[in-house]
């Protein structure tokens, strides 16, 4: 069993591969940068002997993180926990993916991840669409290299800022709303949201068919949100939550040597 971490800004995911497959459920921890070494190791450890994972008997560790003051933090933490040192996903690491871009060493973590998980399952041309604090959308082209995408504000984060920057306009819970033209303000916002957020992941998904020269021949989309927005999309856009864990796991096998 391979113990695979992708430590986001919202949240930390942990999950167990067996022959690439997640065999058990994804784990989730609150991101906090207040934590030390041991109160992660505390609370991993407790969740992981919760659901009777055997992580001593573990074949390895690999982590991917877009929270640079928490890599070596949770590294040692997993080291505790597991007796295994992590691979964290880096410059140097194999990845089997050819990053055709202006500066490959600015691609995060998880990012590479996703677009080794979609390399290595789905037909390509594909485009992933990563639905976390921040949504992403990427591109693997038909030889397999990572191309590019673009980056734009999650869902969270807009609702975040609407509600901090009018006067009027509440916090709510993210939600389906019940129609698009909406008649009390909470649902007005929740259409706005994810019929906005899904017009524009269709909107960006047009412009990369066109700039391939063809349509993708895969459509993945990955995060917390995905499955709530991606309904409203009108491409066919497969959900794949296990993504990044299969992308660690594959990220593990090549470097299995090192």
């Amino acid at each position: 069993m391979i113990l695979c971490v992708d430590c986001g800004n919202t949240l930390i995911k942990i999950g167990c591969l067996e022959d690439g497959k997640v065999v058990a459920p994804i784990i989730r921890v609150e991101t906090s940068l207040n934590k030390t070494m041991y109160e992660y190791a505390s609370d991993i450890d407790r969740i992981l002997r919760l659901l009777k994972i055997p992580v001593h008997s573990t074949e390895g560790v690999v982590l991917s993180s877009v929270v640079p003051p928490l890599t070596d933090i949770l590294s040692d933490a997993l080291h505790l926990i597991t007796g295994k040192h992590a691979l964290v996903v880096g410059v140097g690491t194999k990845t089997g993916l050819k990053l055709q871009i202006d500066d490959p060493g600015t691609v995060a973590a998880d990012l590479v991840t996703a677009a080794v998980g979609a390399k290595k399952s789905c037909p390509l041309p594909a485009i992933i669409v990563s639905m976390g604090t921040a949504t992403t959308i990427t591109v693997v082209n038909e030889a397999g290299a990572y191309i590019g995408g673009v980056i734009m504000p999650g869902v969270s984060i807009s609702m975040h800022a609407l509600a901090r920057e009018t006067s009027l306009l509440p916090s709510i819970e993210i939600s389906n709303p019940k129609k698009v033209i909406c008649t009390s303000t909470a649902d007005s916002m929740k259409a706005g949201l994810l019929y906005g957020a899904a017009g524009a992941i269709d909107g960006v998904i047009d412009r990369f068919d066109h700039e391939l020269g063809r349509p993708a021949a895969s459509i993945i989309a990955t995060g917390g949100l995905a499955g709530t927005v991606i309904r409203y999309c009108r491409h066919k856009i497969l959900l794949n939550e296990n993504l990044q864990m299969e992308g660690l796991g594959e990220i593990f096998r090549l470097n299995r040597g090192k």
